[in-house]
């Protein structure tokens, strides 16, 4: 691939995510009006803010493409599209409406079913990942791996335990504390910015078993793997977006070297 590989969908996309990331983090100091879904979840006006922002950008610049967005009514005509943006505009709004800083904006540009470019932004922390299929992914421009310090490596501390990123959520349920005795537990909000993160070497695994939806995972797919991490559903399946039905079968992320211990982990579970 050359150079200029993407470089246009890169450019517009960087620049829409920062624009929507800033109209988010300026209603998040307004009065948030929090409507709840039917499913139950919530919804506020950032939330259809930034939908409108991305796709406006996106569709604008690229009419012939699909979209499938958690805040727009879908439309099957995205199944006949080559190339279809997956968005969720704010991943984490539990955590955005409660002012904790681990909310993110996610959009992967999927093509033929695989993610070909992708980007996750956390206006709270500045930090703006993006991955290019083939290309690497990076945070605010430098290259990232997803390479944490494995435990009983030489020059790592005899005490220390594998860093899981845990749903706050399933956490609450209580479904991380058969982790808790042999591994660092922590609670993050948001799916994408958790699989960012790990993209970013900062933990060793996430995992979800329960079902999510396309738009939670597939730009933060694209940044593990670009990172040199692995990533697929709870029964190893690799995941394959735009179908008519985007619930996904759960999702394991780990540091390459890992990811049969964390499947040995959870199979005894």
């Amino acid at each position: 691939m050359g150079t200029s590989y993407l470089k246009k969908e890169k450019d517009i996309l960087l620049a829409v995510m920062r624009e929507a990331g800033e109209a988010v983090r300026q209603l998040q100091e307004s009065q948030l009006e929090i409507k709840t879904k039917a499913n139950n979840d919530i919804v506020t006006i950032a939330d259809l803010r930034a939908n409108d922002i991305l796709k406006n950008a996106l569709l604008g610049a690229f009419p012939a493409d699909g979209w499938l967005s958690e805040e727009t009514v879908d439309d099957a005509e995205r199944l006949t599209r080559q190339r279809v943006w997956i968005v969720d505009p704010i991943d984490g709004t539990r955590e955005f409406a409660a002012g904790v800083p681990e909310y993110a904006l996610s959009v992967a540009l999927v093509d033929q079913g695989v993610p070909a470019l992708a980007s996750v932004f956390n206006p709270a922390t500045n930090e703006l990942f993006y991955a290019i299929k083939g290309r690497g992914a990076w945070l605010n421009d430098a290259v990232i791996h997803a390479n944490a310090v494995i435990p009983g490596q030489a020059g790592t501390h005899p005490n220390e335990k594998l860093r899981l990123l845990a749903s706050r959520s399933e956490y609450r349920r209580g479904e991380w504390a058969k982790f808790e005795p042999d591994c660092e537990v922590v609670q993050i909000g948001s799916i994408a910015y958790k699989l960012a993160l790990l993209a970013a070497g900062r933990a060793h695994a996430t995992f979800s078993l329960g079902p999510k939806s396309e738009w939670d995972i597939a730009a933060g797919v694209l940044l593990v793997q670009e990172a040199g991490g692995k990533v697929s559903d709870k029964t190893r399946q690799p995941f394959v977006f735009n179908n008519k039905n985007i619930r996904i079968n759960g999702i394991v992320a780990t540091a390459a070297k890992l990811n049969e211990k964390i499947f040995s982990i959870l199979s005894q579970c």
